[in-house]
């Protein structure tokens, strides 16, 4: 357990870091990448918890697909590639932001710890990607096809709406 530990500290570091930067970075595509390293950590950490389709679907997902979509779209857009000073919001808007964040996290620590208090979780058996995929294929085929048949509808309409 203690060498988890350790893992899990040379995980959410950077983690921690990538997030910061991608909110306090004023350079866009600096902060794309910064944002690769932040899901890049999140997908380790989920597999440090043993929920290996979880990680493989954020790196899939989310750093695969969403963050190419961001650079291809920063790229056809001609957005200035230098540092822009006039992405951060006024110092009114940025205090009460600030203090609604930390109003926020001491009312989700509170619920944490009114819900487990010292309670220790206890260890559990990770979940077979393959589990998941046979549920997934027997017990809710029908609703997967809805979406799948969903989503391909939003995309044919998106495509006719800009040609």
């Amino acid at each position: 357990r203690e060498a988890a530990n350790w893992a899990f500290l040379l995980i959410v570091f950077p983690t921690l870091y990538g997030a910061w930067q991608t909110v306090t970075s004023n350079n866009i595509v600096r902060a794309v990448l910064f944002l690769v390293v932040s899901l890049a950590g999140t997908a380790a950490m989920f597999l440090m918890l043993g929920a290996a389709f979880v990680a493989w679907t954020v790196v899939l997902v989310y750093i695969g697909a969403v963050i190419i979509l961001f650079l291809i779209g920063i790229m056809i857009t001609r957005v200035p590639l230098g540092t822009e000073s006039n992405l951060s919001h006024a110092r009114e808007v940025k205090v009460p932001a600030a203090l609604l964040s930390v109003v926020l996290f001491v009312v989700m620590a509170w619920a944490v710890w009114d819900a487990f208090g010292m309670n220790m979780i206890q260890p559990f058996n990770p979940t077979n990607t393959s589990d998941i995929a046979t549920v997934l294929f027997t017990r809710f085929v029908i609703p997967f096809e809805v979406v799948s048949f969903v989503l391909l509808a939003a995309l044919i309409e998106i495509g006719r709406a800009h040609v």
